[in-house]
């Protein structure tokens, strides 16, 4: 914007000032760049998080397992649900079924915000290790090192 300014000798000189601040053409750029990365990040982020409680839910599962099997050096069967101490979980409730001397299944169903995780509702871990559904078993994550780019799969 110009400014008119007088000199001693009479000239008119006219500068320009640099206006700091943001237009509102501006400011509604940044307002759409932040809302369409918003729109592609968060599905993502999302994922991560469900399949951490997933995790989690695992680690919890295998908990279980590890006190049915000292359970089971001590008695002629395994443990009954009411028998073990079930940890608690904001998003998986925990129950053993089809209990014998050679057999238990432990399932984990989700609850609260974890039922987003529509493909692993239930998973389950018997006393041969064998999980079901399998997919929801294997963790995967990746990770940089400088230039490095690594995935790591485990399961």
């Amino acid at each position: 914007m110009p400014i008119q300014k007088k000199e001693n000798n009479g000239q008119d000189r006219f500068e320009y000032r640099a206006e700091l601040g943001v237009t509102l053409i501006e400011l509604m750029v940044v307002v759409i760049i932040t809302g369409v990365m918003a729109t592609l990040i968060f599905p993502s982020f999302e994922k991560q998080i469900l399949a951490s409680r997933r995790g989690n839910g695992i680690t919890h599962l295998l908990r279980l397992k590890i006190q049915q099997e000292a359970f089971r050096i001590e008695n002629i069967s395994y443990a009954k649900t009411e028998e073990l101490s079930l940890t608690t979980s904001k998003y998986y409730t925990f129950v053993v079924t089809n209990v014998s001397a050679t057999t238990y299944t432990i399932t984990a169903t989700a609850i609260g915000s974890q039922i987003s995780d529509k493909t692993c509702l239930t998973i389950q871990i018997d006393q041969s290790l064998n999980k079901t559904p399998a997919h929801c078993f294997i963790v995967t994550f990746s990770f940089s090192i400088g230039p490095l780019n690594m995935l790591v799969r485990i399961g």
